[in-house]
């Protein structure tokens, strides 16, 4: 059975926590030391498979989890669910392979805020995590595509909208259809000519009205419920 470490670090409130759960334990090793290399990030331990890792979660308190997929005892997929539904504000970015697999789209289902290639540069997943802190999804675009077609298939399309999509303001629909076709707030900002900061208040509405938990979320969401129109 693997342990699951705590590394000591300088306490800080400006540093983002930091847990890894992965079966593999060089690639442990390595992102142990890249995370301990940033004075704004602490790393605050590692789990070998998905059942050590809600435990981790549970003690630690992290605020991004980084998740293998493929575990033994429990598969990333499922701690993922377990960490999301237990009501914890960790944010977990899953580490895949492929540029986009099933298993990807199932932890995004999950709950994930997201999913980087395990051997993405460490500029690249630090980067990562510190946008995902931030309330912000990460997934490539290609992949992103790939994910969004599979809700556009009819058979997943639901007919019915939810009564809070209606409580929406016309402003806040115009910038949930943006978000959900992925624009970042940089760009609605553009779009809208309004400040990223007013974009950001009117995300964190539309998000808290349809009680969803991120912007993942949100673009599942459009795309389920036929929501999305075409681009300009």
């Amino acid at each position: 059975m693997t342990d699951t470490t705590t590394t000591t670090s300088t306490p800080g409130p400006a540093r983002i926590r930091v847990a890894l759960v992965d079966d593999q334990a060089l690639f442990r090793t390595g992102i142990r030391m890249l995370i301990g290399s940033q004075p704004d990030l602490q790393f605050v331990g590692e789990a070998g498979d998905g059942a050590e890792g809600i435990e981790l979660v549970r003690r630690n308190r992290p605020d991004v989890v980084l998740m293998d997929i493929r575990m033994p005892v429990k598969d990333g997929i499922s701690a993922t669910a377990d960490i999301v539904s237990s009501g914890s504000d960790a944010k977990v970015l899953v580490l895949t392979t492929f540029d986009f697999d099933e298993a990807a789209a199932k932890a995004i289902r999950a709950g994930a805020s997201g999913f980087v290639l395990k051997d993405a540069d460490p500029e690249f997943l630090l980067a990562a995590i510190r946008t995902v802190h931030a309330g912000t999804t990460v997934f490539a675009a290609s992949a992103t595509r790939e994910l969004l077609r599979r809700y556009e298939d009819p058979a997943e399309v639901r007919s019915t909208v939810p009564a809070a999509f209606a409580g929406l303001t016309p402003r806040e629909r115009e910038i949930f259809d943006l978000a959900a076709r992925g624009l970042s707030n940089a760009e609605i900002a553009a779009h809208e000519y309004v400040s990223e900061a007013t974009v950001k208040t009117h995300i964190s509405r539309v998000l808290t009205k349809l009680e969803l938990r991120d912007r993942v979320r949100l673009v599942v969401f459009a795309h389920q419920h036929g929501l999305v129109s075409r681009a300009d």
